[in-house]
């Protein structure tokens, strides 16, 4: 039983090795793109859609929804990255139903990487809203003693947000695994089930979470804008 698709080598070209993480994160992308390539390619403004256009709208107005609910600021902007994390670590557990198949998301480096997206996205989003010296201003608050307290609290941060959906993807394929050997019949579909319920579940706290971390370095634009809307009443 292999814990995490890194230790599953699919391919081998002399010492150059891909592991199922590359593949299976090549073929999810590959999935993606031809989606939204099928989705997108004949987009009208009339009464009468397409049903992937209709999807896709569905889609994406769910999504500008929540992000402007949790950020209360227009959701335009967020709506690339957060969506693009979101549907591809959802597609990626969907795929996980497929006999063979192994979520990328059920190795700590994929999910590493899209936890480094979300943390180098935090501070490019402030610095576009407070420019660089007003956002770094951001760490000094309330104290300047705080400062190493709040580089802390970004690392960690985004460490858990790495490690809980690693933990919680990983953990649903190992109890699978144990239940095939078991009661094969049975208790896979069950598990099956309940695994693709709260691995979308975990792909909705993490667009949710990288939603959060991004709007409280842009929210302080928002305060102002707050209280000079308030002083002119």
């Amino acid at each position: 039983m292999n814990i995490s698709p890194d230790n599953i080598v699919m391919l081998q070209f002399g010492k150059i090795s891909f592991n199922a993480t590359i593949i299976y994160t090549w073929i999810t992308m590959a999935v993606i793109v031809i989606f939204s390539w099928i989705a997108t390619r004949r987009l009208t403004t009339e009464v009468n859609i397409s049903r992937w256009q209709n999807l896709l709208e569905v889609l994406v107005t769910g999504m500008k929804n929540q992000i402007r609910s949790i950020s209360r600021q227009e959701p335009d902007r967020f709506l690339p990255l957060i969506g693009t994390l979101f549907i591809f670590i959802a597609v990626s557990i969907v795929f996980g139903i497929i006999p063979g198949y192994q979520p990328p998301t059920g190795s700590l480096s994929t999910t590493a990487a899209l936890a480094l997206c979300v943390f180098i996205a935090v501070p490019l989003f402030g610095i576009k809203e407070h420019g660089i010296i007003g956002y770094l201003k951001q760490y000094l608050q309330p104290s300047p003693f705080m400062l190493p307290f709040n580089i802390l609290g970004e690392i960690s941060r985004t460490i858990a947000l790495a490690v809980r959906l690693f933990g919680n993807v990983m953990s649903g394929s190992v109890i699978i695994a144990i239940l095939v050997s078991i009661a094969p019949l049975i208790f896979p579909i069950l598990m099956q089930a309940l695994g693709l319920l709260t691995g979308l579940i975990q792909a909705y706290i993490f667009a949710i979470l990288s939603t959060v971390y991004i709007a409280s370095a842009t929210s302080a634009h928002v305060k102002k804008e707050q209280m000079s809307e308030k002083s002119k009443k």
